[in-house]
C-alpha cells in the first residue's frame, strides 16, 4: 500500500434508515470511512452492529425504501448520485462484492462459466469466447482444480470452499478497484478459511485492490487487515491500525471482544469472558452511549450524552468518555 495515494473510498457521515412500522430504524449512524488503494479495512463487531448494512450501502444494494444519507465517493464518483445505468457500470467494474453465501452470487440454473462470461460481456463488450477465457484464467488464479471442466459446473456441483473461490473469480472478473467482502469465510472450515484469506491477500497484491472486509472474528481481522473499525449499534466506536486497536484497545467494547476470544487452549478452570447483556434494539435505542447498559466502565454521563471521537494517538480514536483511561471530561471530537 502506498500511503501517499489519495483515498479511493470515502464515506462521510453515512446513515442508513429502514422503514419499520410507523417510523424509521437507523441501522447505520454517522459512519466515516476512508480507504486507499491496496489497503484492507476490517469492519469488526457482533451480528446486528451495522457492518453488512454499511457494506451494502457502499454498493447501493439496499431496497428503494431504505434512505441513505451522508456522502459516498468511490474512485472520484458520487455513488449516491449515480443514475441507474451508471450504477450498473459501477457495480462489478469499479466495486465488486463477495457475499457470505455463494448462493447469493450465482443463479442455480446456469453454468458458472456462462455467468462469469455474461458479466464480462456486459461490462466490457467482449465476445462470449473472451468472457469464458477470462473465467478460465481466473479459475486458474484462484486455484480451482480442473478449471476448464469446472467452468461447466452448476453451482450445486461444487463444494462450499470451491464455490467461494468461484465467487471470488466472479467478483474479480471485470478487474474492479474495490472489493467488498461480507464475511466470506464464515461458513468454511478452518483449513479452507486460511486458504481463502491467503488467496485474497495474494490477489490484492497482484491487482492492487482496496478491500473492505466484514467479520465478527478478531483472528480473521488480524490476519487480513491493515486497519480495523469496530462497530456497535450502527456506529464506529473505535478505529485505528491493527497494532493499535488490538494491542492498545481504547473502547470497553473492543476490550470485551478481545476478552471473549479464546487464545490457545483454555485450562480446566478457565472460562471465556462474555460481554454481559445484549446489543440494543435499534428501534428503541438507549439514551446516551448505546454500549452503556453493558459497560463495566459506565459513568453517569454515559446515560445522558453520546460520546464523540476521542483521539488516542495518530490514526487511533474511540467513541468513549473514558477511552484509554482518559478523564471523562476530556474534550472530544463530534
Amino acid at each position: 500500500m502506498n500511503s501517499t495515494l489519495p483515498p479511493i473510498v470515502e464515506a462521510k457521515d453515512l446513515t442508513v434508515d429502514f422503514a419499520a412500522g410507523r417510523g424509521m430504524i437507523r441501522a447505520v449512524c454517522g459512519v466515516d470511512l476512508s480507504l486507499k488503494p491496496g489497503e484492507t479495512l476490517a469492519l469488526l463487531g457482533e451480528s446486528g452492529s451495522g457492518k453488512s448494512v454499511t457494506l451494502r450501502a457502499l454498493m447501493r444494494l439496499h431496497p428503494k425504501s431504505a434512505k441513505i444519507g451522508g456522502g459516498i465517493r468511490v474512485d472520484g464518483e458520487d455513488v449516491l448520485a449515480l443514475s441507474p445505468s451508471a450504477l450498473r457500470a459501477y457495480r462489478g467494474k469499479t466495486v465488486s462484492m463477495i457475499f457470505q453465501d455463494p448462493g447469493l452470487a450465482f443463479d442455480p440454473v446456469y453454468r458458472i462459466g456462462d455467468q462469469i462470461a455474461e458479466t464480462v460481456m456486459r461490462h466490457e463488450g467482449v465476445s462470449r469466447a473472451e468472457g469464458r477465457r477470462r473465467g478460465l484464467e481466473l479459475f486458474e488464479r484462484v486455484r480451482i482444480p480442473s478449471p476448464e471442466r469446472r467452468l461447466d459446473n452448476f453451482p450445486h456441483e461444487m463444494s462450499g470452499g470451491m464455490r467461494q473461490r468461484a465467487m471470488i473469480a466472479l467478483a474479480l472478473a471485470c478487474r474492479p478497484k474495490v472489493l467488498l467482502a461480507d464475511e466470506p469465510t464464515t461458513a468454511l472450515d478452518a483449513t479452507v478459511q486460511i486458504q481463502v484469506l491467503l488467496l485474497l491477500r495474494e490477489l490484492q497484491r497482484e491487482f492492487g485492490l482496496a478491500i473492505v472486509f466484514v467479520t465478527h472474528d478478531i483472528g480473521v481481522a488480524v490476519e487480513i487487515a491493515d486497519r480495523i473499525a469496530v462497530m456497535y449499534a450502527g456506529r464506529i466506536v473505535e478505529g485505528g491500525s491493527v497494532r493499535d486497536v488490538i494491542g492498545n484497545p481504547a473502547h470497553p467494547y473492543t476490550r470485551g471482544l478481545l476478552a471473549s476470544r479464546a487464545h490457545g487452549t483454555l485450562g480446566k478452570d478457565e472460562r471465556l469472558k462474555a460481554i454481559p447483556g445484549s446489543p440494543p434494539d435499534l428501534a428503541a435505542p438507549p439514551p446516551g452511549c448505546a454500549f452503556g447498559p453493558r459497560c463495566e466502565s459506565f459513568i453517569d454521563r454515559c446515560a445522558a450524552d453520546i460520546p464523540g471521537n476521542l483521539v488516542i494517538g495518530e490514526g487511533h480514536a474511540a467513541r468513549c468518555f473514558r477511552a484509554g483511561g482518559a478523564n471523562e471530561m476530556a474534550p472530544q471530537l463530534s
